[in-house]
């Protein structure tokens, strides 16, 4: 029998209001940590976070809400991150609570600017978790849609199988479902590029590029992440699976998909600083392809298409020329 330990969710954006929304339907109380006390005391006061999907709706006498990840922390069993890995390492710091005999799990899709690391290599190299002890939530799968109970899958991951089962049956429910997979490490570094990929998508969108151009990019981008994740992780996996395959797409065509949104702005001509000013939400493709790229350096897959994303935001090379010579890269 499947036990339901304790649980506390970390973060105040959108995936961590629909993780919490998913655990409170299964559990009888979590913890729930958010670094806003304004958002707090909405919440508290009208049952719904006013900055993230406010149509969710929450049952408080299920809630423990704090403004202190120590008491998070303390009070549970299983942590979930879901908090843009830019921003990891200040909140890790205000942590005075040990993690040992903690499980980590993060819906977190990015790498730590810190570490130049995936969120579980970080939590393993920087604060000794086992492997067995760290898991991954991934889709193909956006907050927005779980918000609006729209028939969704996600993939766990974890190196200890019974502990991705305790996640999976405590996120699933009657629109959700979730399966478990052994490739933590394949599956989050997948979580992170398909928002790289998701950016070109965006790219090509303000460009002009149609559906076809798309179609291509997208049928190159599966094939480049699957050649980067051999180089970083070699094992046998099928990259056409839903958390590898179904997950870049649902980024890249998404209308729920910030990443794209973000790329769009760059293609139709905002500076990189005006469209992250324009948008509420992070981008973690932006921080994303500058770690990617980098540790490419090291693994030499071959990447033209996080190449050109690269030289766009990071080289302040015209999007319109990237791409020109970025179409006859492609097959």
């Amino acid at each position: 029998m499947i036990t339901k330990p304790k649980f506390a969710v970390i973060g105040g954006g959108s995936w961590a209001t629909a993780i919490s929304k998913m655990l409170c339907v299964n559990l009888g109380e979590i913890a729930w940590y958010m670094r806003n006390q304004d958002a707090v005391n909405h919440i508290k006061a009208h049952k719904h976070n006013p900055n993230y999907l406010s149509s969710v709706e929450f049952d408080l006498n299920k809630l423990r809400l704090t403004t202190d990840i120590n008491e998070a922390v303390a009070y549970a069993d299983y942590i979930i991150f879901a908090i843009p890995s830019a921003f990891l390492s200040a909140e890790l710091e205000k942590m005075t609570e040990s993690l040992e005999g903690k499980v980590i799990f993060s819906a977190i899709k990015g790498i730590v600017p810190e570490s130049s690391l995936i969120v579980g290599e970080h939590f393993h190299k920087m604060y000794d978790i086992p492997y067995d002890n760290i898991g991954v939530i991934t889709g193909p799968c956006h907050a927005e849609e779980v918000a609006l109970e729209r028939l969704s899958y996600l993939t766990i991951a974890c190196g200890d199988a019974s502990k991705a089962k305790i996640v999976a049956k405590c996120l699933s429910g009657n629109y959700i479902k979730a399966k478990i997979s052994d490739d933590i490490i394949g599956t989050e570094y997948a979580a992170m590029l398909k928002n790289i990929y998701a950016i070109a998508a965006g790219i090509a969108h303000g460009l002009g590029y149609g559906d076809n151009f798309q179609s291509v990019l997208m049928s190159n981008g599966i094939r480049e992440m699957k050649k980067f994740i051999r180089k970083v992780h070699k094992m046998k996996r099928n990259i056409n699976n839903s958390a590898y395959l179904g997950d870049l797409l649902v980024t890249g065509y998404s209308v729920f998909s910030r990443n794209r949104m973000f790329g769009n702005m760059i293609g139709k001509g905002y500076t990189v600083k005006s469209a992250q000013m324009e948008m509420s939400m992070v981008a973690e493709g932006y921080y994303a392809t500058k770690s990617a790229y980098k540790l490419n350096q090291e693994y030499g897959a071959k990447t033209p298409i996080i190449n050109a994303v690269y030289a766009i935001l990071y080289e302040g090379k015209e999007a319109k020329e990237v791409f020109r010579k970025l179409t006859e890269k492609l097959d």
